[in-house]
Protein backbone atom coordinates (compact mmCIF):
# COMPACT_ATOMS: atom_id res chain seq x y z
CA UNK A 1 0.00 0.00 0.00
CA UNK A 2 0.80 3.52 -0.53
CA UNK A 3 -0.15 6.50 0.87
CA UNK A 4 0.39 10.10 -0.85
CA UNK A 5 0.13 13.56 1.26
CA UNK A 6 -0.23 16.84 -0.81
CA UNK A 7 0.58 19.86 -0.02
CA UNK A 8 0.98 23.25 -0.71
CA UNK A 9 -2.01 24.50 -2.68
CA UNK A 10 -3.54 27.84 -1.73
CA UNK A 11 -4.56 30.82 -3.46
CA UNK A 12 -2.54 33.53 -5.90
CA UNK A 13 -2.46 35.99 -8.46
CA UNK A 14 -2.32 35.54 -11.92
CA UNK A 15 1.53 35.25 -12.83
CA UNK A 16 2.25 34.27 -9.18
CA UNK A 17 4.00 30.67 -8.03
CA UNK A 18 3.20 28.17 -6.02
CA UNK A 19 5.15 24.70 -4.96
CA UNK A 20 3.33 21.43 -3.93
CA UNK A 21 4.74 18.74 -2.18
CA UNK A 22 3.74 15.18 -1.85
CA UNK A 23 4.90 13.07 0.48
CA UNK A 24 5.27 9.70 -0.15
CA UNK A 25 5.45 6.29 2.06
CA UNK A 26 4.54 2.69 2.19
CA UNK A 27 6.66 1.61 -1.15
CA UNK A 28 9.69 2.17 -2.88
CA UNK A 29 9.40 5.53 -3.86
CA UNK A 30 12.58 5.59 -6.40
CA UNK A 31 10.98 2.97 -8.54
CA UNK A 32 8.09 4.70 -9.06
CA UNK A 33 6.65 6.99 -11.72
CA UNK A 34 5.32 9.91 -9.92
CA UNK A 35 2.62 12.05 -11.34
CA UNK A 36 0.31 15.00 -10.77
CA UNK A 37 -2.77 15.52 -12.17
CA UNK A 38 -5.76 18.13 -11.86
CA UNK A 39 -9.51 18.19 -11.52
CA UNK A 40 -11.47 21.33 -12.17
CA UNK A 41 -15.03 21.59 -11.57
CA UNK A 42 -17.41 20.04 -13.82
CA UNK A 43 -14.13 18.64 -15.87
CA UNK A 44 -12.48 15.34 -16.11
CA UNK A 45 -9.07 15.08 -14.19
CA UNK A 46 -6.29 15.71 -16.77
CA UNK A 47 -3.06 15.05 -16.56
CA UNK A 48 -0.45 17.73 -15.83
CA UNK A 49 2.97 16.45 -15.34
CA UNK A 50 5.18 13.04 -14.19
CA UNK A 51 8.36 11.87 -13.27
CA UNK A 52 9.87 8.41 -14.15
CA UNK A 53 13.31 7.72 -13.10
CA UNK A 54 15.09 11.39 -14.06
CA UNK A 55 12.60 11.99 -17.47
CA UNK A 56 9.85 13.91 -17.26
CA UNK A 57 6.66 14.52 -19.18
CA UNK A 58 4.05 17.59 -19.19
CA UNK A 59 1.51 18.49 -20.54
CA UNK A 60 1.40 21.02 -23.40
CA UNK A 61 -0.88 23.46 -21.09
CA UNK A 62 2.20 23.91 -18.48
CA UNK A 63 5.14 22.83 -20.31
CA UNK A 64 7.22 26.09 -19.90
CA UNK A 65 5.61 27.20 -16.74
CA UNK A 66 5.49 24.17 -14.59
CA UNK A 67 8.28 21.88 -13.16
CA UNK A 68 8.04 18.23 -11.73
CA UNK A 69 11.20 17.18 -9.76
CA UNK A 70 11.72 14.47 -6.57
CA UNK A 71 14.07 13.88 -3.93
CA UNK A 72 14.24 10.04 -3.24
CA UNK A 73 16.00 10.43 -0.26
CA UNK A 74 13.04 12.15 1.33
CA UNK A 75 10.27 10.44 -1.28
CA UNK A 76 8.90 13.33 -1.69
CA UNK A 77 8.17 15.28 -5.49
CA UNK A 78 7.85 18.52 -5.98
CA UNK A 79 5.39 20.50 -8.50
CA UNK A 80 7.19 24.11 -8.93
CA UNK A 81 4.22 25.95 -10.74
CA UNK A 82 5.17 29.59 -12.47
CA UNK A 83 3.49 32.27 -14.75
CA UNK A 84 -0.32 30.94 -12.86
CA UNK A 85 -2.92 31.70 -14.72
CA UNK A 86 -7.21 31.31 -13.89
CA UNK A 87 -7.26 28.11 -15.82
CA UNK A 88 -4.90 26.40 -13.68
CA UNK A 89 -7.15 26.63 -11.04
CA UNK A 90 -8.19 23.47 -9.66
CA UNK A 91 -7.66 20.53 -7.50
CA UNK A 92 -4.41 19.11 -7.64
CA UNK A 93 -3.66 15.38 -6.97
CA UNK A 94 -0.22 13.34 -6.42
CA UNK A 95 -0.15 10.02 -8.00
CA UNK A 96 2.01 7.30 -8.33
CA UNK A 97 2.29 3.97 -10.79
CA UNK A 98 4.50 1.35 -11.43
CA UNK A 99 7.61 1.84 -13.13
CA UNK A 100 6.38 -0.35 -16.33
CA UNK A 101 3.28 1.80 -16.82
CA UNK A 102 2.24 4.72 -18.53
CA UNK A 103 2.77 8.37 -17.48
CA UNK A 104 -0.20 10.22 -19.13
CA UNK A 105 -3.46 8.39 -18.06
CA UNK A 106 -5.16 8.27 -15.10
CA UNK A 107 -5.63 4.32 -15.40
CA UNK A 108 -1.98 4.00 -15.23
CA UNK A 109 -1.86 5.42 -11.69
CA UNK A 110 -2.61 2.51 -8.34
CA UNK A 111 -2.43 5.08 -5.74
CA UNK A 112 -3.64 8.58 -5.19
CA UNK A 113 -3.61 11.44 -2.92
CA UNK A 114 -6.21 13.05 -1.28
CA UNK A 115 -5.74 16.80 -3.47
CA UNK A 116 -4.74 20.12 -2.50
CA UNK A 117 -6.51 23.52 -3.79
CA UNK A 118 -4.81 25.58 -6.10
CA UNK A 119 -6.71 29.13 -6.83
CA UNK A 120 -5.36 31.44 -9.25
CA UNK A 121 -7.53 35.18 -8.95
CA UNK A 122 -7.70 37.33 -11.98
Amino acid sequence: QVQLVESGGGLVQTGGSLRLSCAASGRTFSSSTMGWFRQAPGKEREFVAAIRWSATYYADSVKGRFTISRDNAKNTVYLQMNSLKPEDTAVYYCAAAHITRGVVRVNDYDYWGQGTQVTVSS
